[in-house]
């Protein structure tokens, strides 16, 4: 099979462009350059509306994981705004390359979040449900409709609502594996906040497994145990050999990071679970969230 993938640079995208590879696939990544001779690359910029639907002919499938950082910087509207356009305006793109293309690619698998159903509680959450208002809701709400022209066109879209992926490298696990090596992680706030994770192994097997079968639409992509935030905390202590029994207080994670950016990124409660990945047969490597942690502790720095 022949996949472009754009993000293909990003700890996912390198990852699954790994995968694949090593399973006698070929991919050809979407860059913001000049590809080098011989290099199995396209050339795009989405910031000028710029990509040559021609480049697509013949290839198989589009992955599209490309998107700015959640938290890397405090929200404000610029910043918001850069969220958005980093995901809507490159998904619109892509789309409608594929829409145009002579002989386009028949599938288009697109990045999304677990964030799409905003902050729910106790309540489970399958494909099914739906989207939140908070703004990460709103942003995986825009960038899922951003696919409409491939499928309008008859492209198999499938869209990736993704959990907090766990690798040692991912932004997530990373920020909190100084303070609880030092014996100060525990709860945030409250720690009853339901987070839904997935280990970057099953992260790129799920994609793949995506590209393999005849899925469509929303696929969540998360462990099939889902955790409260003081179950991920005990859990990271033990597999670091660490207490974990200093709870961070909301208002100060609110005033260090800013109200709405810590809201929706360590207090928003997401109880997701993989419905569809899991009718469709697909079995995880990693059921736990312990197995997931033990897989991302064991990877090298």
């Amino acid at each position: 099979m022949d996949v472009a993938v754009s993000g293909s640079s990003g700890l996912i995208g390198s990852a699954l462009c790994r995968y694949l590879e090593e399973r006698g696939d070929r991919t050809i990544r979407i860059v913001r350059r000049a590809p080098q001779p011989g290099e199995d690359a396209i050339e795009w910029h989405p910031d000028r509306d710029e990509l040559d639907a021609g480049a697509f002919e013949g290839v198989d499938a589009v992955v599209n994981l490309a998107g700015a950082s959640i938290g890397a910087k405090r929200w404000n509207t610029e910043e918001k705004r850069r969220l958005i356009d980093s995901r809507v305006r490159s998904t619109t793109l892509l789309s409608r390359a594929l829409a145009h293309a002579a002989n386009p690619p028949a599938t288009f698998v697109s990045g999304s979040a677990v964030g799409y159903y905003g902050d729910r509680g106790n309540e489970e959450l399958p494909e099914s449900s739906g989207p939140g208002t908070n703004f990460l809701a709103e942003l995986a709400a825009a960038w899922e409709a951003a696919t409409e022209q491939a499928e309008r066109a008859g492209r198999r879209v499938v869209h990736l609502r993704t959990g907090i992926v766990l690798d040692r490298a991912a932004s997530a696990l990373s920020r909190m594996l100084l303070p609880f090596r030092l014996g100060l992680g525990g709860r945030l706030g409250s720690g009853r906040q339901f987070w839904s994770w997935i280990s970057l192994t099953d992260e790129v097997r799920a994609i793949a497994w995506a590209l393999d079968h005849d899925l469509t639409g929303p696929l969540n992509l998360v462990g099939p145990k889902p955790v409260t935030n003081a179950e991920f905390s005990r859990a990271l202590g033990r597999a670091l050999h660490r207490p974990a029994l200093v709870p961070a207080p909301k208002p100060a994670l609110r005033l260090l990071l800013g109200g709405e950016l810590a809201d929706n990124l360590l207090f928003t409660s997401l109880r997701v679970v993989p419905t569809a990945l899991l009718a469709s047969g697909f079995a995880f490597e990693h059921e736990t969230v312990e197995a997931a942690l033990a897989a991302a502790l064991s990877r090298p720095a």
